[in-house]
């Protein structure tokens, strides 16, 4: 029955979350009605398997919990997570507070660290940025492949002024596509503008480090009359904006596999 409860509890959480990063890549929303049901579903099956099987880890699971909300409302209110992103985290730690030992056992020599055994929800989160973390590498090695194979610069006119610290950021997240690919695809978002008050003859182009939803239309239609003036090339800096959520979701996955990535990779250099 312990083991059943454990299975419930992981499936629950990938379902959830597996929608969540569905409908948050398809429309950048995921209705507050998901964590509603995953939350109690996920506190009653963890609550069951404890009070039934190991009342010893009641203080840990609230432990768990505790660190893990104070972290996901940290994260919300500087800007580093979403809502749904640290909601998602919350529900984690009601569902999954530590690794499911009873059926799954990482593939990675140290891939269970003392965090999964009782933080499990942080291990899901530095796998998620870790991941996350490795599309920046594959995203600066595309860049730099287009600049060896159009030979043109990486950043030109006004661009070329920006700081060193915004480029580095515009690198490893973005990468350049024609207006048109911009406007079909509405969850690419630019990484770049026009100022409003730029003269005519000569637009004062700027990076956007930080896209949003909000006034994104407004910019693809100013750098679009840009290009069509022939005052700008068809190619401009944008990102795909791969919500959290997915990377949480893969880190959950590759955590039940594979394990800690980080701890394994630690044990590995420094073990």
């Amino acid at each position: 029955m312990q083991i059943i409860l454990q299975v419930a509890r992981v499936t629950v959480s990938l379902l959830f979350l597996l929608y969540a990063s569905w409908r948050d890549y398809q429309t950048r929303e995921v209705s507050n009605r998901v964590w509603v049901f995953f939350a109690p579903i996920a506190l009653v099956l963890s609550l069951v398997e404890f009070l039934l099987y190991s009342p010893w880890n009641l203080p840990y699971f609230a432990m768990s919990i505790g660190a893990t909300t104070l972290l996901a409302l940290l994260l919300f209110y500087v800007g580093g997570f979403g809502g749904a992103d640290s909601k998602a985290l919350i529900c984690l730690a009601l569902a999954l507070p530590f690794y499911p030992t009873l059926i799954f056992t990482p593939l990675l020599t140290g891939g269970l660290s003392p965090l999964s055994q009782y933080l499990f929800p942080l291990t899901i989160l530095s796998n998620g940025i870790l991941l996350a973390a490795a599309t920046a590498v594959y995203l600066l090695f595309r860049n730099l492949v287009w600049h060896k194979k159009t030979g043109k610069k990486i950043f030109e006119g006004e661009l070329a002024k920006e700081s060193f610290g915004k480029k580095i950021v515009v690198l490893i997240t973005g990468y350049k596509v024609s207006i048109a690919k911009l406007k079909e695809k509405w969850h690419i978002y630019p990484m770049e503008d026009i100022e409003a008050n730029a003269c005519e003859t000569c637009p004062e182009r700027k990076l956007v480090i930080v896209p949003k939803d909000e006034g994104r239309d407004s910019i693809v239609e100013r750098l679009s009359a840009a290009v069509d003036s022939g005052k700008i090339d068809d190619s401009v800096w944008a990102t795909p904006g791969l919500p959290m959520l997915i990377f949480l979701t893969v880190g959950l996955i590759v955590a039940l596999v594979l394990g800690d990535l980080v701890w394994a990779l630690v044990s590995l250099f420094f073990g």
